[in-house]
């Protein structure tokens, strides 16, 4: 090229850098990335022409770099990669590969939410626009008898095509900053960027004379030469000061699509938002984004590391996921490597595994709620855990309590408790009928119960203080009430009274044993468990559902029996309340003044006797 040429750019409409700068990209550090990646994609074609003999001269040093210069208020990116020609440069740059231009830009210029949208239409190149109030690119191919040109554009479509004084072979992209992007001369600003987006590009990045960036990540070694060592050393890159993690699992799929990744098991730490993004997309070693809830299942949401695949679709810009076929796959394909993994290593040390079993029950019990082919998987390895702290499968559990808990209708029951520190006294009482308790009182557990019950034939699970033991799991051992019916009634409207501060709360007499206490306060598992959906959030169209509760008259008890026999009076009264207290101490629920009441009658006692 000898002269210089002019024209327009060939893009179908003139409203096009204003949808670039203000609607397509959300994020406008974004233009970086999608710079170096060209300088990237432009340096690995030369190394596979290269590779095939096309390419016979020396490769030189490929690194990229990328330079400010305050002064002359520009940011340059250079790289030494295939080039362009002139005739390249008005095949790619001038015409941008944009087809439905039109229908595209009536679909989005109304549409800013719809987050970040270059990529796949040949815009690339034109987000510099963003930042940029002129664009120069500077370019000689690495074809013998090329020639360097110069393409120059401010923004319009207008644009400048010329000989060059260039000799290397590669290409420079100098953006003049526009003023409300001054901030892009910052070094500490531009290198966050570099370590954000372009930390694990396969090509050296050198920025302030230092390479920012390491080209043979972790995840694209081959497992079988790594240690442990060097997956908790890349581990800590990624997530500084934070304790080690559980386990880790490395992705290699070469068919039915590609993906490579290490997904790390971190500790389980209740502070966590469950929504933070931990895993980072990239797409042949490009960050891409650390929203990733289409590809990683929901349950899997808290683990870390890297996911990296070419086959993921993205939208126009790299930067958000669309629904397809692979994306479905790959989901499905990291739950079973997640399952097997897990499986294994509860075959070949499940004392190690029963050991991390507090931190890895969330991932496992959430998994088996939510996806269908995990919860078949799970089945194999999820545990749970009694008070004396031995841990079962679920069949080893059921075989386990079944000759001791098996209720007349032939159902195994399953008594657990979500509070043990406040619900000892149904838990004594359990223990002295030789019953076993669960510890169930985790974040999804309310939902694990039902699970249990749908996965086993003719399980049962109840709370350990959700009725009289009698009730909870029944025999066919007869309890005959040995009151009248006039003095059940009685007795029945004596206690009613002591709950009056208890508005919607239930009395009931029943004959359990003597060994168990006169009075006890219950609660419904169904209720239970209404109450915890509600709290949680999974049932807010019916709001939150005060607390109903029942207090169990044991008419087989002698102390009610005397109670019953007595003439009204005070102390009549007094001895119902009492006791009354007494089961609402046990159940943690007196408090207040009726607690200042019940401590001051009790002293007086003490001191009358």
């Amino acid at each position: 090229m000898t002269t210089t040429e002019t024209g327009s750019i060939s893009i179908h409409t003139e409203n096009i850098f204003p949808i670039i700068k203000k609607f397509l990209y959300s994020d406008h550090e974004i233009f970086l990335r999608e710079l170096v990646s060209n300088a990237v994609d432009a340096t690995r074609k030369l190394q596979y022409l290269s590779a095939r003999g096309e390419m016979t001269g020396e490769l030189g040093e490929l690194k990229i770099k990328i330079e400010i210069n305050a002064e002359e208020g520009t940011l340059s990116i250079l790289d030494a990669g295939v080039g362009m020609t002139g005739e390249e440069v008005k095949k790619y740059i001038n015409q941008i590969a944009f087809s439905g231009a039109t229908e595209f830009l009536n679909k989005y210029e109304e549409k800013p939410e719809g987050g970040q949208l270059i990529g796949n239409f040949g815009l690339g190149f034109y987000s510099a626009f963003m930042v940029a109030q002129q664009v120069e690119l500077t370019t000689r191919s690495w074809q013998p008898e090329a020639e360097a040109v110069q393409w120059k554009c401010d923004g319009s479509t207008e644009f400048s095509l010329a000989p060059a004084e260039k000799q290397a072979r590669g290409t420079e992209v100098k953006l003049f900053l526009a003023e409300d992007a001054k901030e892009f001369l910052e070094g500490d600003r531009i290198r966050g960027i570099l370590e954000k987006y372009c930390r694990f590009m396969p090509i050296e990045i050198e920025f302030e004379g230092k390479i920012i960036n390491e080209t043979h990540p972790l995840w694209m070694r081959k497992p079988a030469e790594l240690t442990d060592a060097d997956y908790i050393s890349f581990y800590e890159k990624l997530y500084p000061y934070q304790e080690k993690p559980l386990f880790w699992i490395h992705l290699n799929v070469d068919y039915p699509f590609t993906l490579t990744g290490i997904l790390y098991f971190p500790r389980f730490r209740p502070e966590i938002d469950p929504n933070r993004n931990r895993i980072h997309l990239y797409s042949r070693q490009v960050f891409i984004t650390d929203a990733v809830k289409e590809v990683v299942p929901d349950f899997l949401m808290l683990l870390e590391g890297v996911l990296d695949s070419p086959d993921i679709p993205l939208n126009v810009s790299r930067s958000s996921l669309q629904g397809d076929p692979n994306v479905k796959k790959i989901n499905a394909h990291i739950t079973k490597k997640v399952a097997d993994k897990l499986e294994e290593w509860f075959k070949e040390d499940r004392a190690g595994f029963e050991q991390k079993w507090e931190d890895l029950q969330l991932f496992v019990k959430y998994g088996m709620l939510s996806e269908e082919k995990f919860k078949e998987r799970g089945q194999a390895f999820c545990l749970v855990e009694n008070l004396e702290g031995k841990k079962f499968t679920l069949s080893e559990y059921r075989e386990f309590v079944q000759a001791n808990q098996t209720d007349k209708t032939e159902q195994v029951v399953w008594l657990y408790a979500g509070k043990p520190e406040q619900q000892d006294v149904y838990i004594q009482a359990a223990r002295k009928r030789g019953y076993d308790v669960l510890k169930l009182g985790g974040l999804v557990d309310t939902h694990f119960t039902g699970l249990i019950e749908r996965v086993l034939d003719k399980v049962r699970l109840t709370a350990v203080d959700a009725g009289s033991l009698d009730q909870l799991i029944e025999k066919d051992t007869p309890r005959i009430s040995l009151l009248a019916e006039n003095e059940e009634a009685s007795i029945k409207k004596l206690f009613e009274t002591c709950l009056q501060d208890f508005p919607g709360w239930q009395t009931e007499t029943r004959a359990l044993t003597s060994e168990e206490a006169p009075v006890l306060l219950t609660q419904s598992e169904f209720m239970r468990r209404m109450r915890e959906m509600s709290a949680s959030g999974q049932m807010t169209m019916m709001g939150a559902l005060p607390e109903s509760w029942q207090l169990v008259i044991n008419t087989a008890h002698p102390s009610i029996q005397a109670l019953a026999r007595q003439l009204e009076g005070d102390h009549q009264n007094e001895e119902a309340t009492q006791l009354t207290d007494l089961a609402l101490l046990a159940a943690g629920k007196l408090q207040g003044e009726r607690l200042s009441s019940f401590v001051n009658r009790s002293f007086d006692w003490i001191r009358k006797s």
